[in-house]
This record gives C-alpha cells, sequence and structure tokens, in this order.
C-alpha cells in the first residue's frame, strides 16, 4: 500500500518546489523598492549638492553604493535560489546571461552572499566613520565600537565559510 503512494509523495515534494517561485517575484519587488529610494536619494543629492560639503556628497554616494550593492545581492539571490530550488532559467544563448548562472551551487551561493554582506557592511562601516562628530560621546562610541565589532563578525563568518568549503572540497566523496 505505502509502495503505491511513494509515487505520488515524491512528486508532490518535487513540485513543491514551486512554492518558492513567489518568494523570488517579493525580492524582485524589493528590487523595485531600491531602485525607487536610489532614484529619490540621487534627486536629493542633486537638490544640494551645492550646500553640502564634500564630506557630506560622499557619505551619500556610499548610501548610493550601499544601494546598488544590496540590490545585486538580490539579484544573485534570486537567479541562484531559483536555479538551485525552483528550475532552470532557460535564456538559451542569450549574449547577456552572466557567465556563473548555473554554475552556483549552494556553497557558492553562500559564499557570494556572505562576501556581498561584508561589503555592505564594510560601506556602512565606513559611512559611519565619515560621519564621526569631533567629539564623540560614550553612547556615540560605543555605537561605533558594535558596527566594528559586528563587522569583524561578518568577516570571520566569511573567512569560516571559505574554509569550511575548501576543507569539503579537498574531502574525497565517498
Amino acid at each position: 500500500m505505502l509502495k503505491n503512494l511513494e509515487p505520488y509523495l515524491e512528486k508532490t515534494i518535487f513540485n513543491s518546489r514551486w512554492i518558492l517561485a513567489p518568494f523570488y517575484l517579493g525580492l524582485i519587488l524589493g528590487i523595485v523598492l531600491l531602485f525607487i529610494k536610489f532614484i529619490q536619494k540621487t534627486i536629493m543629492m542633486f537638490n544640494t549638492v551645492f550646500s553640502a560639503s564634500v564630506s557630506d556628497v560622499i557619505v551619500n554616494i556610499l548610501v548610493l553604493v550601499d544601494l546598488s550593492l544590496v540590490a545585486s545581492l538580490l539579484l544573485i539571490i534570486i537567479f541562484s535560489g531559483y536555479e538551485i530550488f525552483v528550475s532552470k532559467i532557460d535564456t538559451g544563448d542569450h549574449v547577456d546571461r552572466p557567465s556563473w548562472m548555473g554554475k552556483v551551487d549552494f556553497s557558492g551561493l553562500k559564499l557570494k552572499v556572505i562576501g556581498a554582506i561584508v561589503a555592505i557592511s564594510a560601506i556602512d562601516l565606513l559611512k559611519s566613520f565619515m560621519d564621526i562628530p569631533n567629539e564623540l560621546s560614550n553612547g556615540e562610541a560605543d555605537k561605533l565600537m558594535w558596527k566594528v565589532i559586528i563587522h569583524m563578525t561578518f568577516v570571520v563568518s566569511g573567512l569560516l565559510f571559505a574554509i569550511m568549503d575548501k576543507v569539503v572540497g579537498d574531502t574525497k566523496k565517498h
């Protein structure tokens, strides 16, 4: 009796991967929202460029870079996640197809994500350093210290992920 149910169960489990598709569509909407904030920030920069200090302009540009990196991270997650878990993206031999598409496994996706998170964290940290006032209060110093600690945690995590992937890759398959 259970043997008769097995094909249906397996087919149901296999088809359940499509439940992830709306998540990826939602992430595309997230990119649209980031684009709107990007445009809003760009317009604000043009309106204040002549009255802003060089430091303010640099910080605002770092915000644009940050938004771009987050949007790129979302695209990596959308493309790779969809291809790993849902279905291959059939673009044929389109000239603009990213070379890494279809070649990034779950392990590679984790490394790309942690690398992007480290870059985003570094930009946020740089923005914080650019905004340091002449005198730091204890609260501001603590906040800056925690940003450095969190950034270093991301860096160490990324290194550990890379080392683990290297060790697993060098281990012979059984």
